[in-house]
């Protein structure tokens, strides 16, 4: 059937609804990925947004179940150009539109997606109504699109027990924000067994648990909406057990430190970001998913530096601080989707573990 997408801005886009006959109020976001669309929608970082995927054709190697980046997909709505009939790849187990719309996520085919994503670059992130009724004034919703937020995205995608992955030599704790499942693969592809612990445990609890390392996960949401748990943070700092951090967990790492946040005009979402190392000035392409950032100005040059930014817009993608075993990336070195060339950075946190383990 006929579908439309409403912005807040009062413009319409048409294409064919896939789903439920029901209204979805959604924050809109693009991605450049060409492939990853499956970890994409799995991804927790997405929770409660709707997805434009910017490449013209999705779902033409389905679905399979290694691929997910967690136990269900979290985006609100998927948008594309064109939706691939029928799937074919050797490891394919089922249709990604049926993926979706199995698990109640309504889907939005045959929109441009490229005057949709030139729209969201220049005015921003926007929220939007997805429909399969046109309303017959359409200024009348306008006022409860714009009212929709995404609030407190973590408490509903993180763990609410601990789980324990592996059986390594190095004890790493993870505090799942929205982690991502390649973060806790990359852990025990290198010798580690990883205790993931609810984004809310207090600090003491972990402490208990001698752990060689901690790790702060990925995460969806405004880093402020958070504000809990910074004294945990604080406490796990001062610990001075090697620390480092993963996206969302670097904004919180940052806020912690009395450092701080903001928004990005559209965010950075993709597989294709080029980050600088400045201690070497290289140039890596990068997996990202966030629409906040650390504020350059605001960080305490005794406390920590900035490792890492970005190429494009200048913006803070690294932290790395100054008398304290500790670390943040604001991009995926876990990849998934996208290019590993940052998996360094697991192998420099692997070091510094065993450095600590033997006394430096």
């Amino acid at each position: 059937m006929k579908g439309y997408l409403i912005l807040a801005d009062g413009s319409v886009f048409e294409g064919t609804y896939h789903g439920e006959e029901k209204e979805t109020f959604c924050e809109l976001v693009f991605t450049t990925g060409m492939t990853g669309y499956q970890e994409t929608v799995t991804d927790p970082s997405f929770e409660g947004q709707a997805v434009v995927l910017t490449y013209p054709m999705i779902g033409n190697y389905g679905v399979n179940g290694d691929d997910m980046e967690s136990r269900q997909p979290w985006i609100s709505a998927l948008i594309v150009r064109e939706l691939a009939a029928f799937p074919s790849n050797f490891r394919t187990t089922g249709s990604f539109t049926d993926f979706l719309l199995d698990r109640g996520i309504p889907v939005l085919s045959g929109v441009d997606t490229r005057a949709l994503t030139r729209k969201l670059r220049d005015a921003g992130t926007m929220n939007g109504l997805i429909t399969w009724q046109r309303p017959a004034d359409i200024r009348l919703r306008l006022e409860e699109i714009k009212a929709y937020t995404v609030r407190h995205s973590v408490i509903r995608v993180s763990r609410k027990h601990p789980e324990v992955f592996g059986n390594g030599k190095r004890k790493v704790s993870l505090i799942d924000f929205g982690a991502k499942q390649n973060i806790i693969r990359s852990l025990t592809d290198r010798d580690c067994t990883v205790t993931v612990w609810p984004w809310d445990t207090p600090a003491y609890i972990i402490l208990d648990s001698l752990p060689d390392g901690i790790m702060l996960s990925n995460g969806p949401g405004n880093p402020k909406d958070c504000a809990p748990v910074l004294r945990h943070i604080r406490e796990l700092i001062e610990s001075n057990i090697p620390l480092f951090s993963i996206c969302l967990g670097h904004q919180l790492l940052a806020l912690a430190s009395g450092f701080d946040t903001g928004r990005l005009k559209f965010g950075h979402r993709g597989a294709n970001h080029p980050i600088m190392d400045l201690s070497t000035r290289r140039v890596y392409m990068s997996s990202q998913n966030h629409g906040y950032c650390v504020l350059a100005e605001s960080v305490d040059p005794t406390i920590a530096e900035v490792s890492h930014i970005n190429v494009n817009d200048g913006s803070v993608e690294g932290l790395r601080f100054k008398n304290k075993p500790v670390s943040s990336v604001q991009f995926h070195p876990e990849a998934s989707p996208g290019p590993r060339e940052t998996s360094y950075l697991f192998e420099e946190f692997m070091s510094l573990i065993d450095s600590y383990k033997g006394g430096h």
